[in-house]
């Protein structure tokens, strides 16, 4: 056994000993003394309901729910943040999440015009060029078509590229599920875009970048370089979590853009325009663009940076007593896998590696965690990811020396959670 493995095994052992000393006297009164302890008759020991009869039927709506007892666990809207639900955004619970997939119902959601659940038997993708050198054939599939093609299923994150974008300034927001919840994480499954456009005999020479165009009221359209579909990474996706789309995440079909910002991977995909320069959409011209301090804006910036949160104990939370914890979060990055992340608990002075718990996949989230025992003195948790290509996460001081405290988009800083004498966790920032 390593000296490492075996140290941790002695933390773990003296902080489990530190816990059971404070509950040792309450279990030993109950023992002693029922009834004094909250029981019933000390010479009965009553056996709770659910060990006593008969449970619920099995299958009784056709689709499993979540414990009344997680109830809380649950998206949440942030009240005036858009000025119409349908143009709005609702936040995944990051906080009370566990490993990196994000259950289809708790995935964020963010809309421009209202979702919609579309009729697949009528729903069609198309392929054309911008003229008609790009292609050898213009195609029109519908969803049986191409779900009887050759799929794939992979893990990605996906994130807004105004995650965290209120944070620019200053604290804006008290919790982790409304500073980072625009992040998201599930197994996709599709077609590879490449086979469609092999199909369509696209001339890849001349056709450098698609159009994408969603079906739904505002017409979503994004450019995406023709280089990351020739890799095979782009996906025409029809499946989540091991089954079809929700209708908010794009039922029935929508484009899977690994690493890249969330207003690419285009919902309710309706077609994929071939062209040889990028198209200059509203949704990229006007919107998504990055405000540099000079003036200047930065556009095609789609690329999510590293990055890294610690999600328990995080905002909003309350530490009970003082004692062992386990600080535990999310990193990911959309250049690749996340390469290591280091824990901090006294605001950056001091870093320790944490354990990336298997798998750790390319363009995916990983959790990290970090054995620590709290003093009850204040403490500073904040988390700094390196990926694959050794780029590391700034803090706010490195980042807005580069881009400014006005922006919106591609917030990648470090987070800094302030745990109180009380217990008590908020959302600070460290100059």
């Amino acid at each position: 056994m390593s000296e490492a493995m075996a140290g941790r095994r002695d933390f773990i052992r003296g902080a489990f000993a530190a816990a059971m000393a404070g509950v040792a006297a309450p279990a030993a009164l109950a023992r002693a003394n029922p009834v004094a302890a909250g029981g019933g008759d000390p010479n009965i020991l009553e056996l709770p309901e659910h060990s006593k009869g008969l449970g619920q039927p099995v299958a009784t709506d056709g689709y499993g729910r979540p414990s009344k007892y997680e109830s809380n666990v649950q998206r949440r809207t942030s009240p005036g943040l858009t000025q119409t639900t349908q143009a709005s955004v609702s936040f995944a619970p990051l906080q009370s999440l566990f490993g990196i997939v994000t259950p289809s119902g708790l995935h964020f959601e963010r809309h421009h015009q209202g979702w919609w659940d579309i009729d697949p038997s009528k729903h069609r993708l198309m392929i054309n060029g911008s003229d008609d050198k790009m292609l050898k054939k213009p195609l029109v599939f519908t969803m049986d078509e191409i779900m009887r093609l050759p799929s794939v299923s992979r893990f990605h994150f996906i994130e807004c590229g105004a995650n965290t974008g209120m944070e620019w300034g200053n604290v804006a927001v008290p919790t982790c599920q409304y500073s980072h919840g625009m992040l998201s994480c599930s197994e996709f499954t599709g077609v590879p875009l490449k086979i469609l456009l092999d199909m369509a005999g696209v001339d890849y020479k001349r056709g450098r970048y698609v159009l994408a165009e969603g079906a739904d009221g505002s017409s979503m359209t994004r450019t995406v370089p023709m280089e990351l579909i020739e890799s095979g990474q782009v996906l025409v996706a029809y499946g989540q979590n091991g089954e079809m789309l929700r209708p908010e995440q794009g039922y029935p079909l929508r484009l899977v853009v690994p690493g890249v910002q969330g207003v690419s991977w285009v919902k309710y995909l309706r077609r994929i325009e071939v062209g040889d320069q990028p198209y200059g959409t509203k949704d990229e011209a006007i919107h998504y663009i990055d405000l540099q301090p000079g003036g200047l804006h930065r556009q095609y910036t789609s690329t999510q940076e590293c990055k890294s949160v610690v999600t328990t104990p995080s905002g909003g939370q309350v530490l009970l007593d003082k004692g062992f914890y386990q600080i535990s979060g999310l990193a990911w990055s959309g250049r690749g896998k996340v390469k290591r992340v280091d824990v901090s608990v006294d605001g950056g002075r001091n870093w320790k590696t944490a354990r990336l718990q298997e798998p750790v996949m390319s363009k995916c989230l990983t959790r990290f965690s970090l054995d620590w025992v709290w003093d009850g003195k204040p403490a500073l948790l904040q988390s700094r990811a390196t990926d694959e290509t050794n780029y590391v996460q700034p803090s706010y001081r490195q980042l807005r020396a580069v881009r400014g405290s006005r922006s919106i988009y591609h917030n990648n800083s470090i987070q800094t959670w302030l745990v109180q004498e009380s217990g008590e966790v908020k959302n600070v920032q460290l100059s």
